[in-house]
């Protein structure tokens, strides 16, 4: 895949988390029953809340991927194969 591509796609990813974000943090905000703050702070807070996200969701995921290779290879060292 060319390299400009794989950059735009992840730029779209990230656009994307950062409207899900803030319509989120906006729905949070009314509820509470709080003004919703000018449009540039909010963008800054959903910037930030969805870089938090991602690494929580990065690491979380390394450590579920790395049991299941724990789990994989200790069964492999038996004789098992994975499904049996």
């Amino acid at each position: 895949m060319d390299e400009q591509i794989k950059k735009n796609v992840k730029r779209l990813a990230r656009d994307a988390e950062n409207k899900v974000a803030r319509s989120i943090l906006r729905w949070k905000y009314k509820k509470e029953g709080k003004p919703v703050p000018i449009e540039h702070q909010l963008e800054n807070e959903s910037r930030y809340v969805a870089e938090k996200a991602h690494q929580v969701i990065s690491k979380r995921g390394k450590v579920v991927l790395n049991e299941l290779k724990k789990v994989y290879f200790k069964g492999d060292q038996k004789g098992e194969g994975p499904g049996e």
